[in-house]
């Protein structure tokens, strides 16, 4: 038997291959064009994809020209360069590429290009494109129907088994979205859906609708994505229907098109969290990140503000026991980490849960005693640490150093535990209030703390300084 760690070392030098430079040798090849298409289609889209980074403009010009457009636009919807790689396009090839992209992606091109280019290609498109193009930029980038796509099947209610097949094979052509097949009542109103397999299982006396299942899910294209978004990832289909304001099918949610809204709204929370009011990317002008970042940042200087106005109120304090304001950074940076963490406690079971009232105040508790707890032995350890540094590095007698030491430890529990009620409360009420919860971002949470933080703890040396006269 081979011995284990031999077996792990030859699997840990396992290296995958290097597809993007074995594409751009092809292409450098002197291959005809026919033999060149042929083992450029052996690889993944994804893989071409990432080999067009490594290729000069002629020799992406040269793969343009040998591949067709369909499987062209399947290639570059793995890019991150799309805009300039189309920009490389004849007005011929990409409008055909055009057509061959995901109806939500070609809306998402034009709306990067200038307005003369946008209207030139929008002229020259086919009037069914042209159509699909502008039933999708008709809706704000925050409604559910501007990420939809046209790529779905229906066929009518009340028709047999095999006029349903045969539609189903006439659209397929068009359309790849196959595994669900929806059904729509003559004036377009949605009526239930379809599995694919049913379909293909059913006998051609069984009626269509005993194979329709008519409670489905969908949802409206007007609605807000931040809204709807938890519901529909309730569900484990492979697309969702998206209905016009009359319950007429207008477009589907893709499998794929959930993944990336759900990637897009933890991203935003991400950038929430982090105080900013919108994702950022390496690409982004100055002037807008600037903007995007300024206006929490001038919310927090207010709160600031109003922390060391706080700090002023005790002067007196500070002045007659310089020595407490030596761990007064102790106290706030660990008010500010545990508020963070119940924020964050907070906000990913708000994203999972529809919660009652009950199971609120629940969290609230629970996230209370866990603040209490920590609270608790964190307390009686500084006490410990700060009492033995006062006394034996500093030199300070025990009748001081003690009470100090208590006072900071007593603080420290106070704070986290209210710190964590803190960082859960804020998110729960702004849910209450129909605001996103995740804008309780984490230097809003921190800087409140702060607040709290302070007070406790020149509360408490205001109390040790007139009880024991120090």
């Amino acid at each position: 038997m081979m011995n284990t760690n031999v077996v792990n070392e030859k699997l840990g030098a396992v290296q995958h291959p290097d597809y993007s430079n074995e594409i751009l040798g092809i292409v450098r090849s002197n291959l005809a064009p026919k033999l060149l298409k042929e083992k450029l289609l052996a690889y993944h889209e994804n893989d071409i994809a990432a080999a067009l980074e490594l290729m000069g403009r002629d020799e992406r010009g040269r793969l343009y020209s040998i591949l067709d457009s369909e499987t062209l636009a399947a290639i570059l919807e793995y890019s991150d360069n799309l805009k300039e790689y189309m920009s490389e396009l004849g007005i011929k090839k990409k409008l055909a590429v055009l057509s061959q992209f995901d109806t939500a992606l070609t809306v998402d091109y034009l709306q990067e290009l200038d307005k003369a280019q946008r209207s030139t290609l929008l002229e020259l498109m086919d009037s069914e494109l042209r159509q699909e193009v502008l039933l999708l930029s008709a809706f704000d980038e925050d409604e559910i129907g501007s990420r939809m796509s046209t790529n779905y099947i229906s066929v009518p209610a009340g028709v047999s088994i095999r006029q349903a097949m045969r539609s189903l094979i006439d659209q397929a052509a068009e359309k790849d979205n196959i595994s669900t097949i929806y059904v729509v009542d003559e004036d377009g109103t949605l009526a239930g859906a379809i599995d694919l397999k049913d379909l293909i299982i059913a006998r051609e006396d069984t009626q269509l609708s005993s194979i329709t299942k008519s409670s489905y899910p969908y949802v409206y294209a007007q609605e807000q994505i931040d809204q709807c978004i938890e519901r529909i990832k309730d569900y484990s289909e492979d697309s969702i229907p998206v209905l016009g304001p009359d319950n007429t099918l207008r477009g589907v949610l893709t499998s794929q098109d959930i993944t990336q809204l759900v990637d897009d709204e933890l991203g935003e929370d991400y950038a929430k969290l982090a105080g900013l009011s919108a994702e950022e990317d390496l690409r982004e002008p100055l002037k807008k990140s600037i903007g995007k970042r300024l206006p929490w940042l001038i919310i927090l200087l207010g709160l600031g503000l109003v922390v060391s106005s706080v700090v002023g109120a005790f002067e007196g304090v500070v002045a007659h026991l310089t020595l407490i304001i030596s761990f007064q950074s102790l106290i706030l940076d660990m008010a500010g980490n545990v508020g963070t963490q119940s924020l964050a406690v907070t906000i990913r079971v708000l994203m999972d849960e529809q919660l009652s009232g009950r199971e609120k105040f629940g969290l609230v508790i629970k996230e209370a005693r866990v603040g209490l707890a920590n609270g608790l032995v964190l307390g009686l350890l500084s006490v410990a640490f700060i009492g033995l540094y006062l006394t034996l590095l500093k030199g300070q007698n025990t009748a001081l150093a003690l009470p100090v030491a208590l006072c900071t430890g007593v603080a420290l529990t106070v704070s986290i535990l209210l710190s964590s009620v803190t960082g859960t409360v804020v998110p729960l009420a702004f849910k209450k209030l129909k605001v996103d919860p995740a804008v309780a971002s984490g230097p809003l949470i921190t800087t409140l703390n702060d607040l709290v933080a302070v007070v406790t703890y020149y509360g408490l040396a205001w109390l040790l300084i007139n009880t024991l006269g120090l």
